[in-house]
């Protein structure tokens, strides 16, 4: 492996650029017309154009992507996260034409890709899972209503293909489910080309936490702890931290040790991330799916760990000896939060706020403080792609250090041109309940009154 395409934009190219400059890997940026001056772009060693800016035409489009490749003379390619990172179809088109394709291998990412399949093979590892139904394709809602009454109101209608909060709503009254079924798979078939859907249970108070896993391809598989991801606003994060506050020690390495043994039985290889949802009121534990990816979270692990995530991923893909990477190895140390800089505006129930960067000013001076971004000063927030600006990390001996390290660094923030979402971050992080580790999926909803203010 000498040179990588990254199939990616944004910060997490940016994320992956340095990493492959560490392994001393040249790498080829992808951008499309949108982002011909991107930060991505100026940092790779070299960029290929794709397409116009829409991403169906350029960071959706495989045969673009492998033309690129093709073009630049790149041996390998790395999805980063997003796009095309969970579509197997790629990852079997990367190998096909002969490159090194940096993540789990096709199958396991079909197996984790169909939800209702996920399930299944989570259930035969041993591991929990709430009560569901069947799938339910588009227009055939036969037996809907019995299968509603066995899962229980409230209930979530969720896409088999879905993804990052995506194609996921609840409803709590049986009138109301014909309906939400029906949109929910028109969003589900117009986002992932699948429509079928499928109903679980839904758990009231609910913790949203991951547990970081590594596998090496041959039924090994380590973790690297857990990750709380509670505080979301429609059904996607803006919050992460680890260790997850308050929850007992028992239930974090159960968590742990069943989303170790999913990894094995799957021969999984790569990074990924299983994912449960936990009972607030009894602490029981339950699968809700896994993502065969990088997670865009996956900062606050490596502040705690000291690992290098990417880099670990480039060099089991180009077959590195990580036989030192044990799990007696790993060690988290001290506490770590991320919070998500987004151009949009939280009282207009978080509206996208497209513009230019009239200024960025990012902190400095600040012990334990990261910044992950794929934007400068004067660049362009477009509505063609999601409206990160940056992720904000804080790293500290405890919580409570993290926090007021966070705290520190958004104050400093200094940004013209778009809104953001950066006054809210900091009315969560120093929230009383937040600061308590009272923490649930329907915090933000909760506290709106407080959290969303002008």
């Amino acid at each position: 492996m000498k040179k990588v395409l990254i199939a990616n934009r944004g910060e997490i190219a940016c994320r992956i650029i340095r990493s492959c400059r560490t392994l001393g890997l040249e790498t080829v940026a992808v951008r499309s017309d949108a982002d011909a001056k991107s930060l991505h772009v100026a940092q790779a060693d070299e960029a290929q154009a794709i397409g116009p800016g829409p991403a169906k035409h350029s960071y959706l489009a495989c045969d673009n992507i492998l033309a690129a490749a093709k073009a630049s003379g790149a041996d390998a390619v790395h999805p980063g996260y997003g796009f095309l990172a969970e579509d197997g179809k790629f990852a079997r088109a990367v190998t096909h034409a002969g490159l090194i394709w940096i993540g789990p291998t096709p199958e396991s990412i079909e197996d984790m890709g169909d939800k209702q399949r996920a399930r299944l093979l989570a259930r035969a590892a041993g591991v929990p899972i709430l009560p569901g139904s069947a799938r339910f394709a588009v227009g055939d809602l036969a037996g809907l209503d019995e299968a509603a009454r066995a899962v229980g109101f409230p209930l979530l209608v969720k896409a088999s293909a879905g993804g990052g909060g995506i194609g996921m709503r609840r409803v709590d009254a049986p009138e109301d489910l014909a309906k939400t079924v029906q949109a929910t798979q028109a969003l589900a078939e117009k986002s992932f080309g699948d429509g079928d859907v499928y109903l679980e249970r839904l758990v009231a108070k609910a913790r949203h936490v991951e547990i970081q896993v590594f596998g090496f391809g041959d039924g090994h598989a380590v973790h690297m702890y857990e990750r709380e991801c509670s505080v979301q606003r429609r059904f996607q994060k803006i919050v992460e931290e680890t260790p997850a506050p308050g929850i007992p020690t028992e239930v974090r390495a159960a968590m742990a040790d069943a989303a170790v043994a999913l990894v094995r039985q799957e021969r999984y290889r790569g990074a990924g991330t299983v994912e449960f949802v936990i009972d607030a009121d009894s602490w029981a534990y339950y699968f809700l799916e896994m993502n065969t990816r990088i997670q865009v979270e996956h900062p606050v692990t490596e502040m705690t760990t000291g690992l290098d995530l990417v880099s670990l991923q480039i060099r089991l893909a180009r077959d590195d000896d990580l036989s030192s990477l044990t799990q007696e190895s790993i060690r988290a140390v001290g506490h770590s939060i991320e919070g998500r800089l987004y151009a949009e505006d939280p009282a207009m129930d978080f509206l996208p706020s497209p513009g230019r960067l009239q200024r960025f000013k990012l902190p400095k001076g600040i012990d334990g403080l990261r910044i992950d971004s794929g934007v400068r000063e004067g660049d362009q927030i477009t509505f063609h792609y999601d409206p990160m600006i940056a992720k904000i990390i804080a790293h500290g001996r405890d919580r409570d250090e993290a926090i007021a390290r966070m705290l520190t660094a958004l104050g400093q923030l200094q940004i013209e041109g778009v809104r953001t979402n950066a006054a809210f971050l900091g009315r969560v992080i120093d929230h009383p309940a937040f600061r308590a580790g009272d923490t649930h999926t329907g915090f933000v909803a909760r506290y709106a009154s407080s959290l969303t203010k002008g």
